[in-house]
């Protein structure tokens, strides 16, 4: 028995697994051209080979910011950015791009276990940024979506509680059943992202297998409605049937959250400038398991992730200045005491 008390003192807190990628981002005067290049607005598109080398060529005439990317990722450095320290699993090429997702990660303190693949380009994840702040992704995935059930080491989850896993993933069946299977015998919590409102439409009966084994879940309302065929009230209880704590974000109106019996709402964080909802959600989800791991309640926890969600909407991607991170950390301090 002391043991295992010695075991759980000592046990590394969340870790993620996603699509390993480099951010492109640029900001567009208008959506014309997201028609031109047959992106819908708001949503994440894969791309073949032919695609990503289109669309390469029409970013390398425009101005562009380089960061690391992926939404697990991005829920990561955000929790690692707050005081944790967290680790990625993901699986990129031998090039520059995976150096610099390497030594990114190590910079802000997320234990990378990446796997190499020498046949294929670092994922790329070309990043939209309309005038209303809100993102676009064509999303070459590269070495990215080579990732298989035999490349997770057991050892790697074993060292930690809870198991973050982007819904990007869940098109890989084998890999998510693999988790689901390592989870159960380490005893670990999974959190899930629903991603993307036509990811979710795509495999919804394999969503909802996932769902049944999940802790907390997080989605927006497009992503919601995409499951349940509910507006988010009705959503919330539906998925809150499923798991533990469900959580539907509702852009400029805030949260939704429940656990169990209990439901809270908060608002959104009010910005002067909303510069780019690109990693929002992931921000979200980051804020909300960071107050989770510290205990909080369900309100403090849909909180907490308002103000992670608000502060990063007011940069290019998730390249927030230290001071703004400064006052994050303030704010998250402050909440956590009350």
């Amino acid at each position: 028995a002391a043991s295992d008390v010695y075991k759980r003192q000592i046990m590394k807190r969340i870790i993620g697994i996603g699509n390993a990628l480099i951010d492109i981002l640029s900001r567009i005067e208008s959506d014309d051209l997201l028609r031109q290049m047959n992106l819908p607005k708001g949503s994440m598109q894969l791309l073949d080979d032919e695609r990503y080398r289109e669309i390469s060529a029409t970013l390398a005439r425009m101005d562009t910011q380089r960061a690391t990317g992926g939404s697990a990722c991005n829920t990561m450095l955000a929790l690692a950015q707050l005081g944790e320290k967290p680790a990625i699993i993901g699986k990129v090429g031998q090039d520059e791009n995976a150096r610099f997702f390497a030594d990114n990660c190590k910079t802000v303190g997320i234990e990378p276990y990446l796997l190499t693949d020498g046949q294929h380009q670092t994922g790329v994840a070309s990043t939209f940024i309309s005038t209303d702040g809100q993102r676009t992704f064509g999303t070459y995935l590269g070495a990215a979506a080579l990732l298989e059930a035999d490349d997770i080491n057991p050892e790697w989850l074993s060292q930690y509680e809870y198991l973050y896993i982007e819904g990007y993933l869940v098109q890989n069946h084998a890999l998510l059943e693999r988790l689901l299977e390592l989870a159960r015998r380490y005893g670990m919590k999974i959190c899930l992202d629903l991603a993307s409102y036509n990811i979710v439409e795509a495999d919804r009966d394999f969503f909802a297998h996932l769902l049944e084994h999940t802790h907390i879940v997080f989605a927006n309302e497009d992503e919601a409605r995409a499951f349940t065929g509910q507006e988010p009230e009705e959503a919330l209880a539906q998925l809150s049937a499923y798991c533990h704590v469900a959580v539907v974000k509702v852009g400029k109106h805030g949260v939704l959250a429940q656990c169990d019996n209990e439901r809270v709402q908060a608002p959104a964080m009010e910005v002067e400038q909303v510069v780019d909802t690109n990693a929002a959600g992931d921000f979200f989800a980051a804020g909300f398991l960071y107050a989770w791991l510290q205990g909080a309640t369900l309100q403090q926890c849909a909180e907490a992730g308002g103000i992670t969600a608000g502060h990063v909407i007011q940069y290019v991607g998730t390249k927030m200045p230290e001071a703004a991170w400064q006052e994050t950390r303030l704010q998250m301090q402050q909440l956590l005491q009350q």
